[in-house]
């Protein structure tokens, strides 16, 4: 594929979109972690990021990268565009390794570099999207039966984590958190793909805001919007950035593709050959997420030491008996003798005073 003016234009908007995204974590983070301070932290359930500056900064840095990256399907192709998304991890990583104090070792950046290769095989491989031309058209694939399924699936799981799992593992366990994001990003994507439609039939002159199909997926993406950015938030207020982001982006693409796949029925048009490497690109994305998650807490002085060769006793215990030994070789009975008959026999070997007899 040339580089052509557009396609330059789509490569721009795309890399600062990236950029802008993945700079939005690193301000967002430093601005709860701010309001964290004078307030009730954002993971505990508080607001008071809300009052925080820093934060509406990194917030307005993240929509203007979302605005770049809708910006750039409209001069790029897809498979142009979107592997691009997954340089907002490499950004989000590095930043905080320098900003937050978050270290990001060599394993982290192999893991990072594994979740960029497995997103590329994959957009490669995907098939290419459908021509649509009306809002109308998006709302006929929406509510097919097979998508309507997989919409109260999201919603049911949703609610389960919400209600059940954020009460008792939300601070614990990252993913309960990324999930919910996830899950909804999946429907937002959809809705997103359709108010896009609408908005370039509209600037070409046919208003498709006279239909309610576009007043509706409006109202879907404000609401699913809000809600990943409220648990997003708590994401980033409880856990390592630089672990959140790939994540995110695992979780979110997956889904995402699942929806696109279902509602659009892209997968009628694929061969053997292309699904295999979709999937070999999901076990790429897979390895690269749990290298990451690993290293997560890996210290740099311990980073490269096996525990296996490590002693289960400190230096002060070695020598803390008197003949100087290994507390293996001392007695079980911490120091009391083995043999407490009077001749110091083990009381196998004495006679009880019934054996006298």
């Amino acid at each position: 594929m040339g580089i052509s003016s557009d396609n330059l234009h789509g490569l721009i908007l795309a890399v600062s979109s990236s950029f802008f995204v993945g700079s939005s974590f690193i301000v967002k983070k430093k601005g709860l972690k701010k309001a964290g301070a004078n307030g009730l932290r954002a993971g505990s359930g508080g607001y008071s990021y809300l009052y925080e500056p820093l934060w509406w900064v990194g917030l307005l840095t993240m929509i203007i990268g979302e605005v770049a990256n809708f910006a750039a399907y409209a001069f790029a192709p897809a498979i142009l565009v979107t592997p691009l998304g997954a340089l907002s991890i490499i950004f989000s990583a590095v930043l905080a390794h320098f900003m937050l104090n978050e270290k990001l070792h060599i394993f982290g950046m192999l893991g990072c570099l594994l979740c960029v290769v497995g997103s590329i095989s994959i957009v490669l491989h995907a098939p290419q999207e459908k021509s649509i031309e009306s809002v109308k058209q998006v709302w006929q694939l929406a509510t097919q039966p097979g998508f309507i399924v997989y919409t109260c699936m999201v919603l049911i799981m949703v609610l389960i984590l919400i209600f059940l799992f954020v009460p008792k593992y939300g601070q614990t366990h990252m993913t309960v958190y990324i999930g919910i994001c996830s899950l909804m990003g999946s429907l937002t994507v959809m809705s997103v793909k359709a108010l896009g439609i609408a908005l370039k039939l509209t600037f070409s002159g046919s208003n498709q805001f006279k239909y309610f199909q576009t007043w509706f997926f409006t109202v879907v993406v404000a609401f699913c919007c809000l809600l990943q950015m409220d648990y997003l938030n708590k994401a980033l207020d409880t856990f390592n950035t630089a672990i959140i982001s790939p994540v995110y982006y695992v979780m979110f693409t997956s889904f995402t593709i699942i929806a696109s796949m279902i509602m659009f029925k892209d997968w009628d048009s694929q061969n053997g050959s292309q699904i295999a490497s979709e999937l070999c690109g999901f076990l790429t994305i897979l390895s690269g997420t749990f290298l990451l998650h690993k290293t997560m807490d890996i210290d740099d002085d311990k980073s490269l030491q096996s525990p296996i060769f490590s002693s289960p006793y400190s230096e002060s215990d070695i020598f803390k008996s008197p003949n100087s030994e290994l507390p293996i070789f001392t007695s079980p009975n911490n120091g009391s003798p083995m043999f407490p008959s009077p001749n110091n026999e083990p009381h196998i070997f004495t006679n009880s005073k019934s054996d006298i007899r």
